[in-house]
């Protein structure tokens, strides 16, 4: 895994925290805090975007950051475990996986890494 990979994983993790944010935000810290992560997961996924194809860096992107927060929500804020949701989330997560296997990285000249 390069790089590249690992920043869409980064922009993903970000995304979790403003999505969770955007739900349970009440005060201007927590908005403050909400608005950071947003900047932070969108910058990080387009830089990914120069280098992969656009359209994988935004489903492994959403993939992996509607699944985190579902997780999140269900460890840290009581959502009821449902194993059918659990089992549609794997099976998005083996969506990304694939994408994520199949799709080659751009080389641009130039490029070291």
């Amino acid at each position: 895994m390069n790089s590249t990979w690992i920043q869409v994983f980064i922009a993903a993790f970000f995304e979790v925290f403003w999505v969770i944010g955007l739900k349970h935000s009440d005060s201007f810290l927590t908005w403050t805090g909400t608005a950071i992560c947003i900047v932070i997961s969108f910058y990080v996924m387009i830089m990914a975007g120069k280098k992969l194809p656009v359209g994988t860096v935004y489903a492994v992107f959403v993939g992996l950051g509607t699944a985190g927060t579902i997780f999140t929500e269900i460890l840290f804020f009581g959502v009821p475990f449902k194993i059918e949701k659990v089992l549609l989330i794997l099976l998005l997560l083996a969506g990304v996986i694939g994408l994520k296997l199949v799709t080659k990285d751009k080389t641009q000249k130039g490029d070291v890494s």
